[in-house]
């Protein structure tokens, strides 16, 4: 397996599910945490003054960073070799919802909270409507900005501005395809979604044993990023208490008519995915193709090592050809609290961790995970990588250019936990069911709107 293949920085969110990223969170929780803040974005703070910074650098400090990524004191050991008088004390929270619940539980008593955190793209939301995050442009970030690709920054930027985290890896989406069982069954690799409807219920005509493809009814964060590839909006905030949920669009009906007839014709699988049945299946070919993100090839690598060789990496199948596009699913920032006692090295700490080039590029050979930096995505010894799982193809290329094709203007809920859940229970449930899942759609609308309006949320749709 090749050394710069990709791996998702949050296990928690691939394994565990969409729901386990955030934990829950009400807007009364949100409202007494923000006190009299909009951080819908106000006047900018004041920049921080290079001569401020200089001292702060040089002065004996020690941060605390909360962080699930293994063997990340590689990474710290890079800026404590550049400001050898900051310490970084590296704290393992947990994963998931007992990671993020710990952050909150901290931050709401006032102590206890770490000075540098791991949030994943679609929990940032949840904290900076409570006010917890620290803007870090006054600190330098926003000068960082065209070092990573550039659908990442809106992820992690305010509408004045404001820079909530710095990005650390990604999980662009793509397709991984079997190179075997395509052609046996004389199958081309699907360009559009016509195309690829066409080809499932031709595999599974042909033998009923196979499915193109598994669309797994709990795994809330696939269905998200096709969203995202589809040009949808399901979540447009502003302010504290605003916001508009339109999970029931005309993209959101356009997915859920083409998913929802396969499911219903039992030409695709909807089994739960990171489960041992899943696994058993990709190791012994019941599904020709896994619908997955950038980290997902050196997950398959490890996790059915039998086909070792069949696999190969495309882009996801398109609704417009001539205007290619995808969705994210997975990876995560480096933030800093409003409680830093020592906010000036917390926020350089953030900004090197991810940007300095010998750091980010030990995030894809030591860890594996997929690039947020454009100089790592055009960088001639990752996107040359040619693994033998994947029979010499460069799979990095592919997500490469896959990761340019993302808008930016994609947002996430400040209850991200309620949206799973009502998914789950509504459009993941029509999907096993195989019953009407443009029908679900309205259910999850009526269901997640009712929802915000009882945790103090103004709802438009």
């Amino acid at each position: 397996m090749s050394r710069f293949l990709a791996t998702p920085s949050s296990a928690a969110l691939s394994r565990r599910g969409f729901l386990a990223a955030t934990g829950a969170l009400t807007l009364a929780t949100t409202l007494s945490a923000c006190g009299g803040d909009d951080t819908s974005g106000g006047t900018p703070a004041k920049r921080v003054s290079q001569a401020d910074i200089d001292k702060a650098m040089k002065t004996p400090t020690e941060l605390t960073f909360w962080t699930w990524v293994p063997n990340i004191d590689k990474e710290v050991a890079l800026f404590q070799q550049k400001y050898p008088a900051i310490k970084i004390k590296v704290v393992n929270a947990g994963q998931g919802v007992a990671h993020y619940t710990k952050l909150r539980t901290a931050l709401k008593a006032g102590s206890g909270a770490p000075d540098a955190v791991q949030i994943e793209y679609q929990a940032i939301p949840t904290f900076t409507i409570t006010g917890s995050l620290l803007d870090l442009s006054p600190y330098g970030a926003a000068a960082l900005k065209n070092k990573f690709v550039d659908w990442t920054w809106g992820q992690v930027s305010g509408p004045k501005g404001e820079v909530w985290a710095i990005p650390q890896d990604t999980g662009p989406m793509g397709m991984l395809y079997r190179k075997d069982i395509f052609d046996k069954h004389r199958i081309d690799v699907p360009e559009t979604w016509d195309e690829f409807a066409a080809a499932a219920r031709k595999l599974h005509k042909a033998d009923p044993d196979v499915y193109l493809t598994n669309l797994a009814a709990n795994e809330a964060a696939a269905w998200h990023g096709l969203l995202w590839q589809a040009g949808a909006r399901p979540y447009v905030t502003s302010g504290k208490s605003n916001i508009a949920i339109d999970v029931d669009a005309p993209a959101s009906r356009m997915l859920g008519q083409f998913w929802g007839d396969l499911a219903k014709e039992g030409a695709i699988g909807t089994e739960p995915d990171f489960a041992d049945s899943w696994y058993a299946a990709l190791n012994k070919g019941k599904y020709a193709t896994w619908i997955t993100a950038a980290w997902g090839p050196a997950f398959l690598s490890g996790s059915a090592k039998a086909t070792s060789g069949h696999w190969r990496a495309a882009p996801l199948p398109q609704w417009d050809s001539a205007n290619p596009s995808s969705g994210n699913w997975g990876g995560s920032t480096t933030a800093v609290t409003k409680d830093s006692k020592n906010p000036i090295a917390a926020a350089l700490f953030a900004q090197f961790l991810n940007s300095d080039p010998a750091s980010a590029k030990m995030f894809a050979t030591e860890q594996f995970f997929f690039p947020a930096t454009k100089a790592l995505l055009t960088d001639a010894e990752f996107v040359g990588s040619t693994p033998s799982f994947y029979g010499g193809q460069k799979v990095n290329q592919v997500f490469a250019d896959v990761s340019s094709t993302l808008n930016s203007r994609f947002q996430w809920p400040p209850f991200l936990d309620q949206a799973a859940t009502d998914w789950t229970e509504t459009v993941g449930k029509s999907l096993a069911d195989r019953t009407d899942t443009v029908r679900a759609l309205g259910a999850w609308q009526s269901r997640l709107t009712a929802y915000a309006k009882t945790q103090g949320f103004t709802v438009t749709t």
